[in-house]
């Protein structure tokens, strides 16, 4: 292990702008739904704050320790126990994606997440000498991660299914998987991913709808509409900061899955750009630290974490302006919910761990 050197400013500095940013995004977004369902338009803000200050917790807490012990047997497969046992609960209790205690909730897709990044560096790591062999590693490799893809995409949330289906295949790839194996898995997954998402009746309905965005503008397109026309409002510098008239309940889940389309109309193309330049600050030093870990183990785990966010942001934001169908994942660090807050900041910390680390 090399010695400990002071964490990347600039992977910090991205993260906790973002954070920061979120707070006032969400207030902005949420306050009148707040103030609807609640009677506060402090609601959300309130539950988003708490979230932000455990999240920043757990961010600095794993720079606290040696990352290498995450990869003990007895932390790597009881965190993959508990979250499996964690999706099986979920499941039991119907189709849905929340576990709900004394008026909290919490989502195992976004821990599972940060466990099987962790479960793929370990492996890649420790099979390096392997990586072609289909029925030492691959398989069994692939079969531990599609048990935790099927748990997740039942709930339903193909979204999840298809953020970690892309970093495990991207994964193999940068651990240097044999090309015969890797486009084999691309082919069958590409299909996979494409029959899982005609199977419902709902996917399709969006898969149509994303290819003729003129078609049922008040059903199944109403919220794709409104999404661009908030972005379309804000012009080059926005209509001004908690002025959207989007947010006002024409735009669903505008605190949540579409508040890049709020900051569109509130601060406009300039304040899209600042967002976008943020999580390619993340890209740039995220892919720097997994190229100077110490260890395959902390390169591959700092790029899988890289890829996690940056993947699902910009699948995010390409949702928000009408350039993929519409997904149900968050805008990491900035939109409403705590599940995806508090694990996108502890996944954060472990990369900024492995930067300290890096030489």
């Amino acid at each position: 292990m090399a010695r400990k050197l002071t964490l990347d400013r600039w992977l910090a500095g991205a993260v906790l702008l973002l954070t920061c940013f979120g707070l006032m995004m969400v207030f902005s977004a949420s306050a009148m739904v707040s103030a609807r369902d609640s009677g506060s338009f402090g609601g959300f803000l309130a539950k988003q704050a708490l979230a932000s200050v455990l999240g920043l917790g757990l961010l600095f807490g794993a720079t606290r320790f040696d990352y290498t012990r995450l990869r003990h047997p007895a932390v790597l497969w009881g965190l993959l126990a508990v979250c499996l046992a964690l999706l099986i609960v979920v499941l039991a209790g119907g189709s849905q994606r929340w576990i709900r205690i004394a008026g909290f909730s919490f989502q195992p897709s976004e821990l599972a997440k940060l466990a099987i990044i962790l479960f793929l560096a370990d492996a890649l790591d420790r099979k390096k000498d392997r990586l072609g062999d289909l029925r030492g590693f691959v398989a069994p490799c692939l079969g531990l991660v599609g048990l935790f893809l099927a748990l997740i995409y039942v709930q339903p949330d193909f979204g999840t299914t298809a953020t970690l289906a892309i970093i495990t295949f991207c994964l193999f790839f940068i651990a240097g998987m044999p090309w015969r194996l890797i486009g084999g898995m691309t082919l069958v997954g590409g299909l996979g991913l494409a029959l899982l998402a005609t199977r419902a009746d709902y996917r399709w309905r969006r898969l149509v709808a994303f290819l003729n965005p003129a078609a049922d503008p008040q059903g199944q397109n109403f919220q794709m509409n409104q999404s661009l026309i908030a972005i379309g409002s804000g012009g080059a510098s926005g209509v001004g900061l908690g002025e959207s008239s989007q947010k006002l309940f024409f735009l669903p889940a505008a605190h949540t899955d579409f508040i890049f389309s709020v900051i569109g109309e509130e601060l406009g193309f300039i304040g899209c750009l600042l967002v976008i330049a943020a999580f390619l600050v993340i890209l740039w030093r995220g892919t720097r630290v997994a190229l100077r870990a110490p260890d395959a183990f902390g390169a591959y785990l700092a790029a899988g974490i890289t890829l996690s966010i940056v993947l699902q942001a910009f699948i995010n934001m390409g949702v928000t302006v009408g350039l993929l169908p519409t997904k149900g994942l968050p805008l990491p660090f900035v939109s409403y919910g705590g599940s995806s807050l508090l694990m996108s900041l502890a996944a954060a910390g472990v990369a900024l761990n492995v930067s300290q680390h890096s030489g």
